[in-house]
């Protein structure tokens, strides 16, 4: 099955082992989009690299740009200003809007339910149309910045925001209404794809997946960060642990990612957006063009980079799919000695042969979809 197969949105090839049309054995094929990233790293500073973590997951490149630009962070004991830790945090629940969605249409697509996916890419496009209006770009996005954000909000923007809370909680149970009346769906989710917590646990699954199995586990709220202390807001958890479940959680997630914009949004106030450490941190754009310190502060950043301390780091970010987590390793200097990504798609894939078992070849693809996986994320 694949590299070429629609329904793998990427290249990737399983190997299957079938008795009649019941799987025996899958084993994934993966590489076909390995691009040695975390080489790249290497040879790169730690601002020239934020780029590069946008062609990870290409789908949701914010949540990238925030995981990595939090463990750099860590390693250099940078407090990033209020404001941009609201900014943040609410475009981190607008790119997992977006995720679901673009999940949400194309696992239905897969299976049979056509109809939903115009209906969420519709929605997606309102979204990615704000991430054009704030920094220029729709998917390959660079927007956050080591220390802070690239830019702030316009009020045309934040205006669109407030409007689109009102919006969108209705258009969630149209999609509902969709597939909850529709049997090929129900039949293909519900039942397929079983693991169990214990099972789930061991393979270092996370996310919706996770949660999927009536773990609740969510690094939001067990090892809070940015702004997320500050909101309230719930963790859907499941207990059947099978694809209908993680399709519910991620349905419910939607509706406490508007509570959690929401709250940034009334939270907010006026205030900076990059934190003052003229040797790690960019100077605002604006200054580069008319200060000549500036400009040259700008140069040496990305050129020979900043002097970070020798050591090592683990920062884990919640994303939509799981735990994101960029691993530093630093002997000093400018460039990191060495940089690992725990990629979430990759720790799923893990499972896949697992997952597939026993069920029917036409179930390998509700199980592929079921884990939410971009090839770009998983071979790096």
């Amino acid at each position: 099955m694949g590299p070429q197969h629609p329904s793998t949105h990427g290249v990737l090839k399983v190997i299957l082992e079938l008795e009649g049309e019941r799987i025996v054995k899958s084993t994934p094929v993966m590489g076909f989009l390995h691009r040695g990233v975390e080489k790249l790293a290497e040879g790169g500073t730690y601002h020239q690299f934020i780029p590069h973590t946008d062609r990870l997951d290409y789908v949701c490149a914010m949540y990238n740009n925030f995981a990595y630009c939090r463990a750099v962070e860590k390693l250099m004991d940078i407090t990033v200003p209020e404001r941009a830790e609201y900014l943040r945090t609410l475009v981190a629940e607008v790119q997992r809007i977006i995720g679901h969605l673009f999940w949400l249409g194309t696992q239905a697509l897969d299976i049979g339910a056509m109809t939903v996916f115009f209906y969420t890419f519709r929605d997606r496009e309102i979204l990615l149309d704000w991430f054009d209006e704030l920094c220029g770009a729709r998917l390959t996005t660079s927007w956050y910045r080591i220390g802070g954000v690239e830019r702030d909000f316009t009020p045309s923007l934040t205006e669109k925001v407030q409007k689109f809370l009102d919006y969108f909680p209705p258009k969630i149970d149209e999609y509902v209404v969709f597939l909850e009346k529709n049997r090929i769906w129900l039949a293909r989710t519900r039942g397929v794809a079983v693991i169990s917590a214990e099972d789930a646990l061991s393979f270092g699954l996370s996310g919706p997946t996770l949660r999927g199995s009536g773990v609740d586990y969510d690094l939001r709220k067990y090892e809070p960060y940015s702004a997320y202390p500050k909101c309230e807001f719930s963790v859907p958890v499941g207990k059947n642990g099978d694809t209908y479940d993680r399709y519910w959680i991620r349905i419910e997630e939607m509706r406490e990612s508007i509570k959690i914009i929401q709250q940034c949004l009334q939270q907010m106030e006026p205030g900076p957006i990059m934190a003052e450490v003229p040797s790690v941190t960019l100077p605002p754009k604006d200054r580069v063009f008319t200060n000549l310190e500036s400009m040259i502060q700008q140069f040496k950043l990305f050129s020979q980079g900043f002097d970070a301390p020798a050591g090592e780091i683990y920062c884990g970010t919640e994303a939509h799919k799981g735990e994101l987590g960029f691993y530093i390793v630093s002997t000093g200097g400018g460039r990191p000695y060495r940089l690992k990504i725990r990629a979430p798609s990759f720790i799923h894939m893990g499972a896949f042969d697992y997952m597939a078992k026993g069920y029917m070849i036409a179930d390998a693809v509700t199980i592929f979809g079921t884990y939410d996986i971009v090839m770009g994320e998983c071979d790096r």
